[in-house]
């Protein structure tokens, strides 16, 4: 079972109630925010972050209520962070479809994430466990941090692995141990079985960003709703282009730092960057780099007895890393 719908069909009772949940947390007196909020609603994509906190609890029980709460919790706080990632980035549309400040305008969005992450809190204050708060307070923290990591290194042209990877560790894996972390702490895992799966929720994470840089060297404008190179038009560079210049001793790599240099690339420079990245293997090579910590991933989940959600759990990874979009 690779195919994400498949994983979802298996817990389709749990995620009704959750996007219920979600509706009921989210809905106002005011006629304007509901408009946004409805719209919103509407994409609600595959909602991998809460299934993956749903599975985490039903390694060790049921879904029960205060794991939903964790779950409307986690997503909530995930569509906030993209609301505000939006406005940051000024993109027009997200997965082909208009964004809340391209609809209307930066402070509305500004507004309505702002709303989003206070009812993410008001859902994890609902699980009565501080653990689950803490554990909210803690990713909130992360995501910010790992952004303003990624802007500090965009402005000091840092170009090495180690940061790259210090910072999807704080700014995607970080939310995917999380929900580990608050599904186990909803039913009451053992520390062992909540450490085993919130580890491999990181690796997950660090897999899911590696393949969506990988998606920026090509082609994905009608799939992502974003062009070829958008990452370095953002001061971005990512894994497959750190690992060409990283691992090429000639005058070429000179070039491709100056390139980087400027302020402002032109779509030729992009493009420049971009056929230098693949013909150093660079893809390749991020490649390699998932297929190292899926391998790491198994290990760790062949600590904890197998059933039915570790199974949806490892083809959650498998499918992370085949995934077109």
């Amino acid at each position: 079972m690779s195919n994400i719908e498949a994983i979802r069909n298996t817990i389709s009772k749990e995620l009704q109630w959750l996007n219920s949940l979600m509706h009921d947390v989210l809905v106002s007196d005011n006629a304007f925010l509901n408009n946004i909020i409805d719209e919103n609603l509407k994409k609600t994509g595959k909602q991998i972050r809460p299934i993956l906190v749903i599975l985490g609890a039903e390694v060790t029980a049921e879904a029960n209520e205060t794991v939903i709460s964790a779950a409307a919790a986690i997503e909530l706080l995930h569509n906030a962070s993209l609301i505000h990632d939006d406005v940051l980035d000024e993109s027009a549309k997200r997965r082909g479809v208009p964004t809340i400040n391209f609809l209307w305008d930066n402070q509305v969005a500004v507004l309505v994430g702002d709303y989003f992450v206070s009812r993410a809190l008001r859902c994890a204050t609902d699980t009565g466990k501080i653990e689950i708060v803490r554990t909210m307070s803690k990713l909130g923290t992360d995501l910010s941090i790992g952004e303003i990591d990624q802007i500090d290194h965009a402005r000091k042209r840092t170009i090495r692995e180690e940061s790259y990877f210090e910072i999807i560790k704080l700014k995607t894996a970080s939310l995917f141990r999380s929900c580990m972390e608050v599904g186990c702490y909803a039913v009451e895992a053992d520390k062992h079985t909540t450490e085993v799966l919130s580890k491999y929720a990181e690796l997950l994470g660090l897999c899911f960003q590696i393949r969506d840089d990988i998606f920026d060297y090509y082609d994905n404008t009608t799939a992502l709703g974003k062009p070829t190179g958008n990452d370095l038009r953002e001061g971005k560079v990512t894994l497959p282009l750190i690992h060409a210049l990283e691992s090429d001793k000639t005058a070429e790599r000179n070039e491709m730092i100056t390139l980087l240099d400027k302020d402002y690339l032109e779509t030729e420079d992009i493009q420049k960057l971009v056929d230098y990245a693949k013909r150093h293997d660079g893809i390749e090579y991020a490649y390699g780099k998932m297929t190292e910590i899926r391998r790491q991933a198994s290990e760790l989940v062949s600590m904890i007895p197998d059933c039915k959600a570790i199974r949806s759990l490892e083809a959650i990874f498998d499918y992370t890393i085949e995934r077109n979009f």
